[in-house]
């Protein structure tokens, strides 16, 4: 078989007969975004790891991306030092071991974080120096929103409205929407709180296991005619988080919005009581 015509292990083909390594894959990828490695990034140094060294081209070819990109990816790896490459020519790059790779990535993001917490007080320092000009009255409460962009800035919001929850918390999402929720740890705390939890997804049955340990009453599956890519959060009936570009998108791409407005929560809360009542326990 020529390298045109090589067959991945990134096929979607049911067919295909890597297709049976496509959760491993999936949960892989949500991983190494943890680490700061987009989509394309984490699936070129996954098909190194797994192929071995490849040119350029090769790499081009084999996972279907844009030449240009192909080689923006791959200088990428190289300076987060998880890839190599050889002197020769054609030039050969190589994975390095996961171990190795893991390893320079926590030694840059901490840092990246070193860093931060330096600029923090400096900040801080400077922010103080300037007086406030403007007394907001406490009695009034406007509506309020915010713009989330990308996987930090999303999760982080998500995460701080499940510390502060107190009465009850919704969430309506896609299967991959889960799935990353699970990586991340977020629904755990919640099913060993008093919190009251209700959890609507299309999940499909491979991949059900990250509600093991949630009580099944919490968790419905929404009818197949409600099959769209939803994923809103409520929180208390007081804030919510929707993703206007969900998961399917890359690490950087998803956009979503977080908002106290009584109108909005209101309207959230008026279709996820609808889709509750028409979904059944998993």
């Amino acid at each position: 078989m020529t390298e045109t015509q090589q067959v991945t292990i990134f096929e979607n083909d049911p067919d295909s007969s890597s297709y049976e390594h496509k959760q491993s894959i999936d949960q892989l990828q949500v991983q190494f975004s943890k680490f700061g490695l987009t989509t394309n990034q984490g699936k070129v140094y996954i098909f190194l790891g797994k192929y071995g060294s490849k040119t350029a081209p090769e790499v081009c070819r084999a996972l279907k991306l844009p030449r240009t990109e192909t080689y923006h990816l791959l200088t990428t790896l190289q300076n987060k030092g998880v890839v190599s490459a050889t002197f020769q020519h054609p030039i050969k790059f190589s994975a390095l071991p996961l171990s190795n790779a893991i390893k320079s990535m926590v030694d840059t993001e901490k840092e990246r974080v070193k860093k931060l917490e330096i600029q923090e007080k400096e900040l801080t320092k400077i922010w103080d120096s300037i007086p406030n000009f403007h007394h907001e009255s406490q009695d009034v409460q406007d509506d309020k929103f915010q713009m989330l962009q990308g996987e930090n800035q999303i999760y982080g919001k998500i995460n701080d409205m499940i510390i502060n929850t107190k009465k009850n918390f919704q969430i309506i999402g896609t299967e991959k929407d889960f799935l990353k929720f699970y990586h991340a740890n977020f629904l755990e705390p919640l099913d060993k709180s008093e919190v009251k939890l209700q959890i609507l997804t299309n999940s499909s049955a491979r991949t059900l296991y990250v509600f093991d340990d949630i009580d099944t009453t919490k968790v419905k599956k929404v009818p197949n005619s409600a099959n769209g890519n939803i994923c809103f959060i409520i929180k208390d009936n007081e804030e919510v988080v929707f993703l206007m570009k969900n998961s399917e998108s890359g690490k950087e791409d998803i956009t979503a919005m977080w908002t106290n407005s009584e109108a909005m929560i209101y309207s959230k809360q008026l279709l996820f009581d609808l889709l509750w009542t028409k979904s059944k326990t998993i």
